[in-house]
């Protein structure tokens, strides 16, 4: 029974991976979708509100798609299968990958209300998967690459995106801050989002990739600030500020625990 329970499990996690897949074509254009920084009336494009990254900030879907498949077809392989790590991270990760699917179609049909929930949905079940990682080693190379440094770097991205998401809808539905100017609650948003990789630094014990891929996200936000049209140095400087944080605190820990040269990821 257990090892049935075991099979359909590996199935479920390489069925969501096929329809995050088929997602992401959709939302890239490339199915007969819209592009997502084009659907949901442009609410998420480079210069639609101060935290919005720069275009080329997505290109890293590529590496977290790429390391996604790469796990679902290996957790398919026979050691996986009774795996006591895989069978606590199977199911969630297979609902982050349906989630992530829902999240672009969503957007594709406008509704943007619809898919900060989604997302926060998303980013609450990675947080999940995170955690369960943290609770045991991998037991190989392989499974450091396409198990914990996948959902580093999905976690990473997603922390970021959820908050240009919740951004892009108050934007879309009139807020402007109370009056403040731009600029004072974009800083005040990279602030946020600088406070969330120095907390996952310090309770991945220094991981890399969700740190790698929350800077990623915040340094695009600066270049877009700084060369897009929606310009704003204050929010730039305050993106420039966080990423330089997050990576002291994620290298500081590591050198104090002493994992810097024995952990990948």
């Amino acid at each position: 029974m257990k090892k049935s329970a075991d099979s359909v499990r590996q199935v479920t996690v390489l069925l969501s991976a096929v329809i995050a897949i088929v997602g992401s074509f959709i939302g890239s254009g490339a199915a007969g979708g819209t592009p997502i920084q084009k659907a949901a009336g442009g609410a998420l494009a480079a210069d639609a509100t101060p935290i919005a990254p720069g275009g080329s900030a997505f290109a890293i879907w590529s590496v977290i798609y790429l390391g996604l498949i790469a796990y679902a077809i290996w957790q398919l392989l026979p050691a996986q299968r009774a795996d006591e790590r895989q069978r606590a991270l199977g199911y969630p990760i297979a609902i982050s990958l349906v989630l992530n699917a829902a999240w672009i179609l969503s957007i594709q049909f406008d509704l943007l209300a619809l898919s900060v929930p989604v997302i926060a949905l998303l980013l609450a079940d990675l947080v999940w998967v995170f955690l369960i990682l943290l609770r045991s080693k991998p037991k190989n190379v392989i499974e450091t690459i396409v198990a914990d440094g996948t959902i580093g770097l999905y976690l990473g991205w997603v922390s970021i995106a959820t908050a240009a998401n919740i951004t892009a809808l108050f934007v879309a539905g009139g807020f402007r801050g109370f009056g403040l100017p731009a600029g004072v609650w974009g800083v005040a948003i990279i602030a946020v989002a600088g406070i969330v990789g120095v907390l996952l630094a310090i309770r991945g014990r220094g991981r890399l990739t969700p740190a790698a891929a929350l800077c990623w996200g915040i340094a695009w936000v600066a270049v877009a600030r700084l060369t897009g049209d929606l310009r704003s140095t204050p929010t730039a400087t305050a993106a420039i500020i966080a990423v330089v944080a997050v990576i002291v605190v994620t290298v500081g820990i590591r050198v104090r625990s002493g994992q810097g040269a024995r952990r990948l990821v």
